[in-house]
């Protein structure tokens, strides 16, 4: 998971008018997708009602998977919907002490030169004679 200052999520939450906190429960969400979860789209948030509390459920759920048990779902799920920026401060913080590095999207290329093994030769087919 990316290292961000829980200090900063809670500020920039409060001086954007949640619409950081937004992008902030994206990208951890991404994050935490790539590390193995399944938590939805957040387009769920949208359907009245249930989605929002849905969302927030499975995105709690993965929340406790990532941080190694040290935030427990049900106390996530009520820290998100009680405290607000105050709660994402505090996963973020559990976050950052977990230290699970976000797995790479795409394998990196080698830039190690091929080992005269590995060096690739072609074959000419014979000549023809007519």
């Amino acid at each position: 998971m990316k290292n961000r200052n829980p200090l900063t999520v809670f500020l920039l939450t409060i001086l954007t008018g949640g619409i950081y906190g937004w992008y902030w429960f994206i990208k951890t969400k991404d994050e935490m997708n790539q590390l193995g979860e399944k938590i939805p789209t957040a387009w769920i948030w949208l359907i009245p009602l249930i989605g929002n509390f849905w969302w927030l459920w499975k995105y709690a759920q993965g929340v406790e998977h990532v941080s190694k048990n040290e935030l427990n779902m049900f106390l996530t799920l009520l820290a998100l919907y009680l405290l607000g920026p105050i709660g994402m401060a505090i996963v973020q913080e559990a976050f950052n002490r977990t230290g699970v590095p976000v797995v790479a999207q795409e394998p990196v290329p080698s830039t190690t030169p091929p080992t005269q093994n590995q060096t690739t030769t072609t074959t000419t087919p014979p000549p023809t004679t007519i």
